[in-house]
């Protein structure tokens, strides 16, 4: 699996929430195994709360249990960055069944939801990109009530490289219409609205922050002939190597690229050794509001990883690049300027 599948998927705002009443069972577990996959530690990331857990496989098996008050989207992340989405669900329980040899067959069973998302899974595990969007479309339309529909929403249609917005916004309004009393398909909604007229163009927006270390951060640092800001997280490796391949570019052209990156984590010291591991020593702010966070609602970023590149007067160039067209984006910017 692409290491982008799930992970890009971490806004809080693609989880469907479903209040539970006083009494009701809030216990979610999940029980799997994995043949081939004698031991290791797997993620979970639950991304309604942001938050992180391992899973310890011992002689392929696992075991994990948790409280939830609301629906949420779960994912594993395995050791070679590809992930599997679950759908948790307040007083159910799941199977994962799987071959660490062939993870894209894998299935998540027990609740009719993570039943359709394994079967959606399987069905374009070998389709084209193209063809795999077309069958994501086609189950919004058909099954908009589902969490399913807004997990396919974000996967396949924001967290490509040139998102359509406008298509999104479109189905996320199947999805509102659907779900009108579910608060977080509202906020799903309202921020396609605002990133279907984002700007890509004109002025950054002024922000100030502070960062891990205590120091004021601000647009009006962003002063050098490029200027990125980037969002992240520590469990979002696309997101990481972004920063890394940043850095490296700062180094081959000393002084001419400043970087500003801003995690979505719950707290700093969660991404604080990845960054001292690979010397990241450019701002990095981390409020733990996560995408309620006040700089991220700001700058319009939204989801991971996200990154802005500006000019010294504080212009908009690009936005929402790949690592690729990042650093394409860079060289052709300081190129011109020589």
């Amino acid at each position: 699996m692409n290491a982008r599948f799930l992970i890009l998927l971490f806004l809080p705002i693609i989880v469907l929430m479903s209040s539970s009443c006083d009494g009701e069972d809030t216990r979610f577990r999940i029980e799997g195994r994995f043949k081939n996959m004698n031991q290791a530690d797997l993620f979970l990331v639950n991304l309604q709360e942001g938050t992180k857990d391992t899973l310890h496989v011992l002689d392929g098996r696992f075991a994990f249990e948790t409280n939830l008050t609301d629906t949420a989207i779960m994912v594993v992340v395995f050791p070679n960055f590809s992930e599997l989405p679950i759908v948790a669900e307040p007083g159910n329980d799941v199977t994962i069944d799987g071959d660490a040899s062939h993870l894209k067959e894998t299935t998540v069973e027990g609740t009719d939801n993570n039943d359709l998302l394994t079967a959606f899974r399987l069905k374009t595990s070998d389709m084209m990109p193209p063809e795999v969007i077309s069958e994501a479309e086609d189950y919004i339309r058909r099954h908009p009530a589902t969490p399913v529909a807004s997990y396919l929403l974000r996967r396949y249609f924001l967290t490509t490289v040139d998102a359509d917005y406008g298509k999104a916004f479109e189905l996320a309004t199947l999805i509102r219409e659907a779900q009108p009393s579910r608060v977080a398909v509202g906020v799903l909604h309202h921020q396609l609205e605002a990133l279907k007229n984002a700007q890509i163009s004109g002025r950054l927006a002024d922000f100030t922050a502070t960062d891990t270390h205590g120091n004021e951060v601000s647009n009006k640092m962003l002063t050098s002939d490029v200027n990125v800001i980037c969002l992240w997280a520590s469990w979002n490796f696309d997101s990481q190597s972004m920063l890394r391949h940043l850095g490296i570019l700062q180094k081959i052209h000393p002084g001419r690229i400043s970087v500003i990156s801003i995690s979505v984590d719950t707290s700093p010291e969660e991404g604080q050794s990845y960054l001292q591991r690979d010397s990241l020593k450019n701002p990095n702010i981390c409020d733990g509001g996560q995408w309620e966070s006040p700089v991220i609602r700001t700058l319009g970023m939204a989801y991971v990883p996200d990154n802005i590149v500006v000019d010294r007067e504080g212009n908009i160039l690009a936005r929402s690049l790949s690592s690729v067209k990042l650093r394409e984006k860079i060289e052709e910017l300081l190129g011109e300027q020589q």
